[in-house]
């Protein structure tokens, strides 16, 4: 049985975004978004049991107890992955995420040209939203390291594990890991709040507690970036005010409309000639968006956002069609990954 640094140095050389280990299968890398045996080698648990001692070390014991350990670390190729140790059927599994070597510039990653306005933000807060492996984070990454080298600003991140690690140019930078630098995403946000920040990024917001404090951080002059798991920009709204009691949500949705300067939702999309594009939605808030969310009608904040083009918001069908008729991502890929998928099989004919 190959070591985990040996299993991700094959990795990172076949191309591979995911590894998936687990007892009586073989290892399997996910490349361009499917799944693909790395070998004939079958594991045992006993294998699986070592390669996850070998993750966590002292932490190992707590895997037995079945308790979840999410850590990132770099292994001897460089490449720095995200991994999460758990139990499956009584049976220690791992899921390794493989991370950019580098943080890469926001020029390559193909998001809609509004996006290079965000580094600009002085004070609110931006959302990117998506699925697990859309690329949330690169994104966020990204805006933030433009950022770092762009003003003389303090940037406080609160991660689950920390991901991408940032080299300080013209900002001063602290990445606080959840349960290593503080104990949840809502003690460490209200911490933040004493620690002179101008940008805070917020790795997942998951709680009202989190939702409300970073609301607060945005009202009083803070630029806020955070992630939720959602599939439309407009989807998110609804998902913020959810969270907290229905007495509560008018208060909510008045903030979010103060507060909420734009939504990105991103999918990434298998191309015609092998890899995966971006496919990325926008909503930027506009006076329209404001009323909208504080009416509570956010069914009919997709149609608002069709017709503001002209401030930089992209629909994701839009986005997709674009694709599509560039010739980069093919029409049945578009359709099942449109949000109106008969409207798109009418736009790709």
């Amino acid at each position: 049985m190959p070591s985990l640094d040996a299993i991700v140095c094959a990795a990172e050389m076949a191309g591979t975004s995911d590894v998936l280990i687990a007892p009586h299968v073989p290892i399997r890398f996910r490349i361009d978004g499917k799944l693909a045996d790395a070998n004939d080698e079958i594991l045992t648990p006993e294998d699986t049991a070592a390669l996850a001692r070998e993750a966590c070390g002292d932490d190992y014991e707590k895997v037995t107890r079945g308790i979840e350990v999410d850590l990132a670390t770099t292994f001897s190729n460089g490449v720095r992955c995200r991994l999460n140790v758990y139990r499956s059927m009584g049976h220690a599994c791992l899921a390794i995420r493989l991370l950019a070597s580098s943080i890469p510039d926001l020029q390559k990653l193909g998001v809609p040209p509004v996006v290079f306005d965000f580094p600009t933000y002085q004070r609110g807060i931006v959302i990117v939203t998506g699925e697990t492996g859309s690329g949330k984070s690169t994104t966020l990454a990204a805006i933030i390291d433009r950022i770092n080298h762009s003003r003389p600003d303090h940037i406080v991140t609160l991660e689950d594990p920390v991901e991408y690690v940032y080299q300080p140019d013209k900002c001063s930078i602290d990445q606080r890991e959840i349960g290593r630098d503080t104990q949840s995403f809502a003690e460490g946000l209200r911490a933040v709040l004493r620690q002179d920040p101008d940008v805070i990024l917020v790795g997942e917001m998951r709680d009202y507690s989190t939702i409300e404090t970073a609301l607060t951080a945005a009202e009083t002059g803070h630029l806020v970036f955070g992630t939720l798991h959602t599939q439309s920009a407009p989807d998110s709204i609804d998902r913020l005010v959810d969270v907290f009691p229905e007495e509560r949500q008018q208060q909510i949705r008045m903030q979010l409309s103060m507060t909420l300067k734009a939504v990105v939702s991103q999918q990434l999309i298998p191309k015609r000639t092998g890899g995966r594009v971006l496919a990325a939605e926008v909503m930027i808030v506009n006076a329209a968006i404001k009323n909208l969310i504080r009416e509570g009608k956010t069914p009919q904040i997709a149609n608002t956002l069709a017709t503001t083009a002209e401030i930089g918001a992209i629909t994701m069908d839009a986005a997709l069609t674009k694709l599509v008729r560039a010739r980069v991502i093919s029409a049945a890929d578009a359709i099942s990954a449109a949000h109106d998928p008969e409207q798109m099989r009418r736009n790709v004919r």
